[in-house]
């Protein structure tokens, strides 16, 4: 088993023994409450054994894909936030780290319902225009606005390009069991419909049908992804100690660097592939802890091109923050750089290099750097990209959330700050029950 590890080299001597032995008794305490499931919230912990509980329903997927994929060119994702963002965070990691097999003809993934903006709809339905298209809508209630308002759009073209009866056969909904307007929509007009667990909430949800129907239509292999969640479940839940439990170490270091007076953590990738997999961790940290004047502001930046822009503020600017860096040790590929026989631009010393040893050593010389400057820098390392090292990393993290925000004395698992605007923004368009 090709597991992640924490790297902890560059933070090391910055923290006493005393102080990680007790921040380390703090994290398994809130560890024992989380898998206790006795914290505030334990009425969402079902994505704790969604690497588990979800096997019974991967035959089901990969049925709807074999069904629905060779007949499309694009499938459109509609949906937002944890709706959204975990499918697209393992799509564009996959799809960027790996190339197609030999005759795979999966849909190209569009997405919509993460916005308001008039000319992104206007861009899509002239996109749709020329697309043989399916969709999956992705919605608990059916009412957020954004996945409401696309689905709506969508859902009109779709019925007026295919007829009202093909169209319901190309329409996948995702939503809750019971209840809901988009439940009832799938109920009337007979839309192949896969249920999100009551007890998962949506950020947490990327293991469940939510993430996993998108990303097998995308063609990529849900089982093994499914896999490394499991087998990160096992190392995490199965025996665990405050030692071997990687996870709960993460869920510490960050805790005692935020009350070090660090307060913003910068998740750093070396591989644009990873753009993604950022998003979807900082609506996961940001969302479950930011409450209650606390929480440790989750930020994110892409090197070496981020080095060109933010580099000196990361090298030389107010110590407020840390790194957390996701290195992938092997690549899919091998580029070598070329000989020149004029060597005008000075690169020979790099002959025969791959750009993978490039990289690598661009990653240590920041890290190296950013370190000596004052910033304390985390490492996560995976052995590669692949799905089933991707289930383990979400894995990590969703669990490594759910213990640092009981450290954090907050609920993890409700979100109160996100229907503020909502309100305001109703009122302001005039929602009936929400006055002028």
């Amino acid at each position: 088993m090709k597991n992640i590890k924490i790297d902890t080299e560059f933070i090391d001597n910055q923290l006493s023994n005393n102080d990680l032995n007790d921040i380390l008794g703090e994290a398994w305490e809130a560890f024992r409450t989380l898998t206790a499931r006795t914290g505030a919230g334990n009425n969402f912990l079902g994505w704790i054994d969604l690497p588990e509980t979800i096997q019974s329903q991967i035959a089901d997927i990969r049925s709807d894909v074999a069904r629905l994929a060779p007949e499309i060119d694009t499938f459109v994702v509609v949906g937002i936030g944890g709706s959204y963002l975990g499918a697209r965070a393992a799509i564009e990691a996959l799809s960027a780290s790996q190339e197609r097999a030999a005759g795979d003809e999966s849909p190209h993934i569009l997405y919509a319902g993460n916005t308001l903006s008039e000319d992104y709809y206007w861009q899509l339905m002239q996109q749709l225009d020329r697309c043989n298209y399916a969709l999956a809508v992705i919605s608990k209630s059916g009412t957020t606005t954004e996945p409401a308002i696309a689905f709506r759009i969508i859902k009109s073209h779709l019925e007026h390009k295919y007829g009202m009866a093909e169209a319901a056969r190309r329409i996948i909904a995702v939503t809750d069991a019971q209840q809901g307007a988009l439940h009832d929509i799938a109920l009337q007009q007979g839309y192949r419909s896969y249920v999100i667990p009551d007890n998962v909430g949506g950020r947490f949800s990327v293991l469940s049908p939510v993430g996993l129907l998108p990303i097998a239509m995308a063609g990529h292999d849900i089982g093994q992804l499914v896999a490394g969640a499991r087998d990160m479940r096992k190392l995490c839940l199965e025996n665990s100690t405050v030692d071997n439990n990687p996870a709960l170490h993460y869920a510490a270091l960050r805790n005692l660097l935020y009350r070090k007076g660090l307060p913003v953590e910068l998740l750093v990738n070396f591989e644009p592939a990873l753009h993604y997999v950022s998003e979807w961790w900082k609506q996961l940290f940001g969302e479950s802890e930011g409450k209650e004047g606390k929480g440790i502001l989750p930020h994110s930046l892409c090197y070496t091109t981020d080095l060109h822009s933010m580099g000196q503020y990361v090298q030389d600017g107010r110590r407020m923050l840390f790194e957390t860096v996701i290195s992938v040790e092997a690549a899919h590929h091998h580029v070598d750089i070329p000989h020149d026989e004029q060597n005008l631009d000075g690169l020979s010393y790099l002959e025969k290099k791959s750009l993978t040893e490039i990289n690598h050593q661009a990653e240590r010389g920041t890290v190296m750097a950013h370190y000596a400057g004052g910033v304390p820098v985390i490492r996560i390392v995976l052995p590669t990209l692949d799905a089933y090292c991707l289930g383990q990393l979400l894995y990590f993290f969703e669990l490594a959330c759910g213990i640092s925000g009981y450290m954090l004395r907050v609920n993890p698992f409700d979100q109160p700050g996100v229907e503020a605007y909502k309100r305001n923004m109703f009122q302001l368009l005039g929602k009936p029950g929400f006055g002028r």
